[in-house]
């Protein structure tokens, strides 16, 4: 069994906070395939894991960026 005591989801706006990007710049990067797919949380709510957003970020501080 997972252990989800420490998963957190993150909303969109919270995602833009911490990534400074915009709504459709996070859009376009996914549909590109640059930038993780959020989990759907119910019919109209999406949001990503706050693991995700830390580790695509971290590949872009080391510039661990795959093409």
């Amino acid at each position: 069994m997972t252990d989800l005591s420490n998963l957190k989801i993150l909303r969109r706006r919270e995602v833009e906070s911490i990534i400074k990007l915009s709504r459709s710049t996070i859009y376009n990067l996914m549909a590109k395939g640059e930038f993780p797919k959020p989990i759907k949380l119910g019919a109209r709510a999406i949001g990503w894991l706050e693991s995700d957003i830390r580790d695509w970020l971290n590949q872009r501080a080391t510039g661990d960026i795959e093409p």
